[in-house]
């Protein structure tokens, strides 16, 4: 496939870190032919029993053409730098995981350099590009979940979310369902596509059958917003019921929500609920990483579960800087990923 780039184990040299008598995950990953197509590379890795695909989306299209900031571009990268550096041991089956690589979209991430959000028709432009987006990576999706394989799908805008359902409801011939850890819904108006519509824009196409919104903050989200999710009958549970006023246990409602609307869902973690991770919108007073691993983990223990979407994370956005943001948010996408893949490995195929 042109517009993806596949890795091999040499493309992680310049990260890896080994020391003797130690194995680290990169070592241990599978790795298809080289010179096979994506399906191909789908195919023989499943049938050496590999689950799960990693693949990266270096993008902040979506964020931006949402009228907020950049920085989505890098959290594949920081992502990649910790991951493959820790131990490969009997936790963690290594050998049942592909790293596929990333999307290619350094063309359409430079064209939306170019255009500023707050011209009207460049930010249509914009928006225009982030569909671009929406096209080239469906495909790669379709085809992991074809392969009946599951992809975790890490870095750019929560614009990624209708990709990944129209993917996954194509795939099984079915709407599908979602459950979002997210201060904001994204379910704003079809005004062209963002990161604040892909879950909006996935009920419109019919891909998306029923949707929760697990945290969401009731002073971020407009009167009109909240009245629209009624409307659209989108469940909340939301961060001041959960986690200030503390009304309910929230592994419990999660559980129960499964249990009334069944079929395959996605799991989706915008990264901006998690308090002081770097994000394009940096949260204060969220949950915390232990609280979002505790998430991917209990949805990711459903045999429903088909996916692990991570958006949003932004390492330039930390307080601190660059570095401080590539360690950080390096450090807690691999801990949700961990959490993921330790929930799948925990059932049986």
């Amino acid at each position: 496939m042109s517009q993806f780039t596949f890795y091999q184990a040499a493309d992680l040299a310049a990260f890896q870190q080994l020391r003797a008598g130690e194995q680290r995950l990169g070592e241990a990953l599978f790795w298809p032919d080289p010179s096979l197509g994506l399906t191909q590379r789908l195919q023989q890795a499943k049938a050496a029993g590999v689950r799960i695909v990693l693949l990266g989306v270096p993008e902040d299209i979506g964020p931006r053409a949402n009228l907020g900031f950049g920085g989505a571009t890098q959290g594949w990268n920081a992502f990649i730098r910790k991951f493959i550096n820790l131990q490969a041991n009997a936790f963690l089956d290594a050998s049942q995981l592909m790293l596929l690589g990333e999307l290619d979209c350094a063309d359409l991430q430079q064209q939306s350099l170019q255009l500023d959000p707050a011209q009207p028709e460049q930010l249509q432009q914009l928006r225009a590009l982030c569909t671009e987006l929406d096209q080239r990576l469906e495909p790669v999706l379709l085809a992991i979940f074809d392969a009946g394989l599951l992809p975790v799908v890490i870095g750019g805008g929560h614009n990624n979310a209708l990709p990944l359902l129209a993917g996954l409801s194509r795939s099984r011939g079915q709407p599908v369902n979602a459950i979002n850890l997210d201060p904001h819904a994204d379910f704003r108006l079809l005004e062209g596509r963002h990161s604040g519509n892909g879950f909006s824009y996935a009920k419109a196409q019919g891909y998306l059958q029923h949707y929760l919104v697990m945290g969401l903050h009731e002073l971020k989200n407009s009167a009109a917003a909240l009245a629209g999710l009624q409307a659209e009958k989108v469940d909340v549970l939301s961060y001041q019921q959960l986690f200030v006023r503390q009304q309910a246990d929230w592994p419990a409602l999660l559980q129960q929500w499964q249990a009334k609307h069944s079929g395959p869902f996605g799991i989706e973690l915008d990264t901006d609920a998690i308090t002081g991770m770097p994000v394009s919108a940096y949260n204060s007073c969220g949950v915390s990483v232990q609280q979002a691993e505790h998430f991917v983990y209990l949805l990711g223990s459903s045999a429903d579960s088909q996916y692990l979407h991570l958006a949003e994370a932004a390492p330039e956005r930390h307080p601190a800087g660059l570095t401080a943001g590539i360690n950080d948010a390096g450090q807690i996408l691999t801990a949700l990923v961990c959490a993921f893949v330790m929930a799948k490995q925990a059932r049986p195929v």
